[in-house]
């Protein structure tokens, strides 16, 4: 084995392991926020490192396209993840107990039942 192939493994199997443990967070965590936590930054880390990995076994027209995934990743996940939080949390989905900080308190006019604590 050569030393690229060496270290395509290594990015691959860690990024397999990443998105591993974003979908154990998500099963397993208790909260819509935790859980939106999980499906966000475990899951673009494992997909950043299994594009990498499969990037160092292709040809570089190839390994353009799978830059340009991961671009795409990078800026639509935490956009994604923002608009459900927000609606997540107008909604009253979101717990007040569970909020170290709430920014939101006063700014964001809420919708459906009203939140709990308040």
């Amino acid at each position: 084995m050569s030393a690229v192939e060496v270290v395509s493994n290594v990015l691959l199997l860690t990024g397999a392991a990443q998105c591993l443990l974003g979908a154990l967070g998500l099963v397993r965590l208790p909260s819509l926020l935790s859980r939106l936590q999980a499906a966000t930054k475990p899951q673009t880390l494992g997909l950043l490192l299994i594009l990498a990995g499969a990037a160092l076994r292709v040809p570089l027209d190839s390994a353009v396209t799978l830059v340009l995934v991961g671009v795409f990743q990078v800026i639509t996940a935490p956009v994604i993840s923002q608009l459900i939080g927000r609606s997540a949390y107008r909604s009253g989905s979101v717990r007040p107990s569970i909020l170290v900080v709430d920014e939101l308190a006063g700014r964001m006019p809420q919708e459906g039942p009203e939140r709990e604590g308040e």
